[in-house]
């Protein structure tokens, strides 16, 4: 009965979810609803899963407007209806073009024009499948208009975007939102009407019983629409089902690759390994994923013959035949990955491959896979208003001042004390929180389908130029559209950038190939560095907290490094899981106490589950679950899409199973506990074990080239810490780290020796095009001799010149820069011609005889603080009183149980939530000579003295060592004061 029904997927417009339009249904006796969202299809394949759970019979279609001008309603008649509907509104979002008055030629849709619409155009000629849509306004119009002959055509188009007055004005609040406006100055013309709202079919009966044909046409059109897709149980496999010219072809390739291949990894391959390997490629073939593999290996194909790095991981990282082709480098015999974690006989979805590669290489990885495929799209996501984000948002709307504003979105507030208006805005942003905002780019999805992809949802064109669908990972699953993981990160380009670095600068050095993991795995060195936790910079491992894991495990090998990349995650920690394993890894004693039946299930972990795959031997081995039961229990526990209901029953099977075998009941609770805390927060093991292959391509670089590793880190982004953590690290490992110089620059950071030069490109509002005509004019002309040869070889205006001149990157003229500047000022003017080419004859430059200029180091530290973000001198320096007696932190591991005084520089803090819902902060500083210590501070403390600001704060507290692990439980904690910025005294004010 309902032809134009918006959900919330009507982006800033719409007021509820597909569910909540399906109650609203119920709830008129409506039995049929067309969900026409405005130039969006998101909703569709949701509604259409959905609808028979409320007995509805859905229709789909898109609502096309210009804004919110409505142009036309397409209802798809069946599923080409609905492809050529996609197609319609993916060429006008690609080409950001405006609706024509008319709609093309769609054959397998119905089109209906707004009776206003039909009007104001004097529309009179209507195609066949074309109709005149009457709402219960427009009715009244229609008595008196020329179209009422038009009987065949009229249509009911009773529009429904709104349930209530509560979602007209969040509508309207949504609408101001959109456009950057009060409420108060939002036109009408931006708004929908109150009317469009759900009324029953017995009142619509009375408003058009002089007028029962329009409903009869109507009626024609619901009984004449049908759009089909299984999901869930009754899904089809949608992605692109044969990669070369047959299956039967590409069953043999894979063999082939498998056969040809086996010897690289295997040169002695046992009887185990042929086994391991015939036993996936039937589960493989007979599944349907020979064409998912023959793809991936193509795009990792396409990566060897560029040169780009990648690292393969995922559940696929538990598979002999990814390993053997070449699609990871994890070896699933020696870590014995767990089989069905990969695969099983019900699976119907492929496993997971996430192929990371560098950020400088997806693009153009994504790029081929474009060309490659015919039907690619990447995966859409839906970014939600969050609570902080609509707070402020709507604070704007009702014209709130900014300290207001800001107040609501901290949320530290009392809510007794807030205003009428401000509590209106917390009202609404709680009914506006969740609303999808807008669409978004998967982090790594594509899909590469068998059928167009405009036969699932239409197509948007973001700022990168790929085809991008309307539907996100959940739904797009549910119809059978599994997607290929194509990622990036900036953890291979420190190695590959690294390699080349040190090719540089040290050319006759013998490096090792990176691929050959074995002899990292192997080198005492290496693994030392894990063990005292000396791994800054290194890809997953940086961070205090792994860190301090890897410290407490005294993490020594690849295997144990595998283990610490998953215990490490949240959910085995909220589990007690962490510091059981801990502690059973540390005492063989304690092992014993693990129960005999988990122990056999988990022996290389004492019996503690701390990969993703343990759920599902827990789930077999100890519940008796079938291992359908268990890989749909290690999905909903790892935060993936479950049907209603269906966790709830299989923990009633567990608990069942478990009683028949005579578990205790505290057992069970105690490994269900285990299981629940899992909850999205538990690697699989061969994803761990992918990390931890790149963890030690890192190590081995840090380990020997450490230098041109940390130069090679910050020029990729660096990773968990700041710029000025790397340079301190950089000092650590002996180099000098030197400000930007215009001779021996490059844009990025560069490496002479043991010399650090920053980077041109790291200097705050130095202009790209300055940068590049100095090194453009530096490499075909050579060095710049003096100032004046500056002046005379390249364009500048005084105020990017005065840059350079403050960041001191003419000092190898042996010149003081507060010289210069003032020198700069003189010989620089606007008349200057505007040209990049050499001049015959330079003009000679006059000198200018200047005043003794005062120099303060102060000067030059705030100079470096303005202009890099940081200070090349250290900020123990900028201390406005001297440090009083204190310990080092190379003194702490003799000081356990002692209280101490340390000063330390701010690194990093991070603030977490007690279990009683306090809060504490973990905090990691450097002292006076660069060594690294941490912190905690327990709920009492950290309400004392948060550590809200990075600076050098004196810590006292006890000094705590815990199996290993050396850190101070901070009783008190002062910030010091630094010394002022001189140059905002008199006497700077000239030459800056």
């Amino acid at each position: 009965m309902y032809l134009n029904c918006h959900t919330y997927y009507s982006l800033r417009y719409g007021t509820f979810s597909v569910e909540e339009l399906c109650l609203l249904a119920n709830k008129h006796g409506v039995q049929s609803v067309a969900v026409t969202d405005i130039n969006n299809t998101s909703a569709c394949l949701e509604f259409l899963k959905i609808a028979s759970r409320f007995n509805i019979n859905p229709l789909v279609g898109i609502d096309f407007r210009n804004r919110v001008q409505q142009q036309y309603v397409g209802i798809a008649r069946n599923n080409a209806g609905f492809r050529q509907l996609n197609e319609h509104l993916s060429a006008h979002l690609h080409q950001e073009k405006s609706f024509e008055n008319n709609a093309p030629d769609l054959p397998d849709c119905y089109l209906i024009y707004p009776f206003e619409k039909v009007v104001a155009d004097k529309k009179i000629n209507f195609k066949e499948n074309e109709f005149i849509g009457i709402s219960v306004e427009t009715l009244r119009k229609l008595k008196f208009s020329e179209y009422l002959k038009f009987s065949e055509k009229l249509v009911l188009l009773q529009t429904v975007s709104f349930r209530s007055k509560r979602d007209y004005n969040a509508h309207r609040l949504l609408r101001a939102i959109d456009n950057n406006t009060l409420l108060s100055k939002l036109p009408k013309s931006e708004q929908g009407a109150f009317s469009h709202q759900m009324i029953s079919p017995e009142e619509i009966q009375r408003e058009f019983e002089d007028y029962l044909h329009v409903l009869q046409n109507t009626q024609n059109i619901l009984k004449t629409c049908k759009v089909n897709f299984g999901f869930g149980e009754d899904r089809e496999n949608q992605n692109l089902q044969v990669f070369g010219k047959s299956r039967e072809e590409d069953e043999k390739e894979l063999r082939r690759l498998c056969f040809q291949n086996i010897s690289k990894r295997y040169p002695d391959a046992s009887e185990e390994v042929y086994f391991r390997l015939e036993k996936e490629l039937e589960a493989i073939i007979r599944l349907g994923f020979v064409s998912f593999f023959l793809i991936n290996y193509d795009i990792v194909q396409y990566a060897k013959s560029k040169n780009y790095p990648f690292i393969g991981r995922g559940s696929g990282a538990n598979s002999i035949v990814a390993y053997i082709i070449g699609l990871t480098n994890v070896d699933p015999i020696e870590l014995n990955l767990y089989f069905e974690r990969f695969i099983n006989a019900n699976r119907k979805a492929p496993p997971d491959f996430d192929i990371d590669f560098s950020w400088k290489d997806r693009n153009e990885v994504t790029r081929y896979i474009f060309e490659k495929f015919e039907n690619t799209a990447l995966l859409g996501t839906y970014v939600t208003f969050k609570r902080k984000a609509v707070a402020r948002e709507l604070g704007k709307v009702f014209g709130l001042p900014k300290e207001n504003i800001d107040k609501l979105s901290s949320g530290f507030f009392s809510f007794r004390e807030l205003d009428e208006l401000e509590k209106l805005v917390l009202r609404y942003s709680s009914l506006i929180e969740g609303f999808p905002n807008y669409l978004s780019v998967h982090s790594g999805g594509i899909l590469i389908l068998e059928r167009p992809v405009s036969n699932f949802a239409a197509t948007f064109l973001p700022p990168k130029g790929f085809a991008t669908v309307q539907i996100d990972m959940n739904i797009s699953e549910d119809v059978g559209i599994h997607k290929f993981d194509i990622l990036s990160q900036r953890g291979l380009s420190k190695i590959t950038d690294a390699i080349e670095i040190i090719k540089e600068n040290q050319p006759d050095t013998k490096i090792e190939d990176i691929e050959n993991i074995w002899i990292f795995k192997n080198d005492p060195e290496i693994n030392n560095l894990l063990k005292v936790g000396d791994c800054i910079g290194v890809f997953y491992v940086e961070s205090p907290a792994m860190r301090g894991l890897m410290t407490k495990l005294q993490t020594d090998s690849y295997l144990n490094l595998v283990a610490a990349s998953s215990v490490i995650r949240p959910g085995v920690s909220q589990g007690k899981m962490k510091d059981e394993y801990i502690k059973r890894h540390r005492d063989p004693e304690r092992r014993k106490r693990a129960h005999p039946v988990m122990n056999k299930i988990m022996p290389d972990t004492y019996g503690i589950m701390i990969y993703q795959e343990d759920v599902m031997k827990v789930a077999h081995h100890f519940a008796g679950l079938s291992f359908d039961d268990a890989d749909v229990l290690r999905r909903g526990m790892s935060g993936k899409k479950t049907s209603k209901g269906q966790i709830e029953g299989i923990e009633s099977k567990f608990r069942s199973n478990c009683k028949e075998k005579g578990y205790e009941q505290s057992l069970v609770d105690e490994v269900w506990e285990q299981i629940s805390s899992f909850a999205g927060y538990a690697f699989p093991k061969g994803h761990s074990a992918s990390y931890a292959v790149e963890s030690y391509q890192s190590l081995y670089l840090k380990r020997y080239f450490p230098l041109e590793f940390m130069v090679a880190a910050i020029n990729n982004g660096g990773g968990f810490y700041d710029v000025e953590t790397y340079v301190q690290e950089i000092r650590k490992c002996g180099g000098t780290v030197h400000a930007p110089c215009i001779n021996k620059s490059d844009h990025p950071n560069v490496i002479y020796g043991k010399d650090i030069y920053l980077g041109l490109g790291y200097i705050k509002d130095l202009e790209t095009k300055v940068v590049q005509q100095i090194l453009e004019n530096r490499q075909f002309f050579g060095s710049f001799k003096s100032l004046d040869d500056f002046v005379d070889r390249i364009h500048i205006s005084i105020e990017q010149l005065s840059i350079l001149l403050k960041i001191d990157a003419f000092r190898f003229t042996g010149v003081d820069k507060h010289h210069l500047l003032w020198k700069a000022h003189f010989k620089l003017n606007n008349t200057k011609p505007k040209s990049t080419q050499a001049v015959l004859f330079k003009t000679p430059h006059k000198d200018f005889n200047l005043p003794e200029l005062e120099y303060s180091k102060l000067v030059e530290v705030y100079d470096q603080i303005e202009l890099l973000g940081f200070s090349l001198s250290s900020h123990f320096e900028l201390l406005k009183n001297p440090m009083k007696a204190s310990v080092k932190a190379k003194h702490l591991k003799h000081l356990v149980g002692q209280e101490v005084e340390i000063y330390g520089n701010l690194v990093n803090a991070r603030k977490t939530s007690t279990v009683n819902r306090k809060y504490m902060y973990f905090g990691t500083f450097f002292d006076s000579d660069g060594a690294i210590f941490d912190i905690v501070e327990f709920p009492d403390v950290a309400e004392k003295y948060p550590l809200r600001s990075k600076g050098i704060y004196l810590c006292k507290g006890t000094v705590v060592n815990d199996l290993g692990y050396i850190s101070i439980d901070i009783k008190w904690i002062a910030r010091q004061e630094t010394a002022g910025d001189p140059r905002l005294e008199t006497s700077y004010r000239k030459i800056g």
